[in-house]
């Protein structure tokens, strides 16, 4: 953990309801650091229905085929979630190491292994000494509880600088229904399906199926939409569980995705996503700003998506904001080597409500001022309309400082 906080960092964190149906609990075990608390377990006393999103990396840490495994099941009892080992890249003794931690977590709870899921973040190609887990799961168990969603937070997090949580409230048919997230990332944040680490909790009551649909879609304009240094991690995981504890309260089973009956739920878990991506964001590694790059007028919205990612990406345009230089030239650059459509001479560029490009050329009105005050601000709203069609996207980074490389080049020692 970072000496300091980051200076992007919410101001207050909100209370976090105890959602029905889960409970928690967080220990030391001394995988990496001494003296904080490295593992997190999770707890369904009735089967909770699950939904996951994963890394697209071609080289998925092993808690990642684990997930992937049990996920037809469409049943979770057990999370274990451990901070200090990514347990990627660890060949036969990852493997090993996933199977006695999925053994112990289901002793643990009095469940099957198939209703257990795992996530690693830390170090790549260290072997995970699972033996660790196995004598503090069954205790973990006996002290879980509802109430513990800010040290569950903290228990995975790795370089981040603050915990992230994140919580709201539907209606599904007139019942009130509570959805809590937590999440962790820092650095090696680009994501693709997924990102780092992050469980959501609600205690609607929605099938497997439906609540897959509902994650895969999210995940696109939130989680998918932020990036910090461009680098895709082995061990991105998203998980969803509906633990079904408002069919108490007359909620009627929500069997597929499409039902009119989830819009409210809908709304408010995009959102809940959208605010812990845009939290991952603001604790990128070393980041003094926060920049939103919104694309407009482009061939279509995943070619918008394309061109603010190439933006969102650029050393150049990212050093540029943190030495709080309003170098556009930088922004024109990253639109021409996205890969899509664009016609130079129809772009326009804003920081802030400062215009400083237009018809392929400097703004005939552009003010040096006006533009590097925008840049001195916390939080920088670039936009770039191509002039072509309709598509548009919305991508979060945040800078690339001295600090970013001073935490990235003794990250083992």
């Amino acid at each position: 953990m970072s000496a300091s906080i980051s200076p992007l960092a919410p101001k207050s964190y909100p209370d976090m309801p105890a959602v029905r149906g889960v409970r928690m609990a967080t220990a030391a075990a001394g995988i990496k650091y001494t003296n904080r608390t490295d593992v997190l377990l999770m707890v369904f006393d009735k089967p909770a229905a699950v939904a996951g999103v994963f890394t697209k990396s071609k080289c998925p840490s092993a808690p990642v085929d684990f997930c992937r495994t049990n996920l037809p099941h469409g049943v979770a009892r057990a999370v274990v979630v451990n901070s200090g080992n990514a347990n990627a890249f660890t060949g036969m003794k990852g493997k090993a190491a996933t199977a006695l931690t999925a053994k112990s977590a289901a002793e643990a709870v009095g469940c099957s292994e198939n209703e257990v899921y795992l996530a690693s973040t830390g170090v790549i190609g260290e072997p995970l000494d699972a033996s660790k887990f196995a004598g503090v799961l069954g205790d973990m168990n006996k002290t879980a509880t509802g109430d513990f969603w800010h040290e569950a937070a903290k228990a995975i997090m790795t370089t981040d600088t603050y915990p992230k949580v994140a919580t709201r409230t539907a209606e599904i048919g007139g019942v009130k229904i509570t959805i809590n997230g937590i999440a962790k990332g820092a650095g090696m944040i680009a994501p693709d399906m997924a990102t780092m680490l992050s469980f959501v909790v609600t205690d609607a009551d929605i099938a497997p199926a439906a609540l897959q649909a509902l994650l895969s879609a999210g995940v696109g304009p939130s989680f998918n939409s932020m990036t910090v240094d461009s680098d895709t991690s082995t061990s991105d995981t998203l998980m969803l569980f509906a633990t079904g504890a408002a069919a108490a309260d007359g909620q009627k089973r929500i069997e597929t995705a499409d039902d009119p009956a989830l819009e409210g739920f809908r709304a408010a878990l995009n959102d809940l996503l959208k605010n812990l991506a845009i939290q991952v964001a603001r604790d990128g590694e070393g980041a003094t700003k926060m920049l939103e790059i919104t694309v407009t007028g482009a061939e279509s919205d995943a070619a918008a998506k394309t061109i603010a990612l190439s933006i969102a990406n650029s050393p150049l345009v990212k050093t540029a904001a943190a030495g709080e230089d309003a170098n556009w030239g930088r922004i024109v650059m990253a639109v021409g080597k996205a890969g899509e459509a664009a016609d130079r001479d129809r772009l326009a560029i804003w920081f802030g409500d400062v215009r400083v490009a237009v018809n392929g050329e400097r703004d005939p009105d552009y003010s040096e001022e006006a533009a590097s005050n925008v840049m001195k601000q916390q939080d920088i709203p670039v936009r770039v309309d191509l002039g072509l069609g309709e598509g548009r996207a919305t991508v979060w980074t945040c800078d690339l400082t001295k600090e970013y490389v001073a935490i990235n080049g003794d990250y083992r020692s």
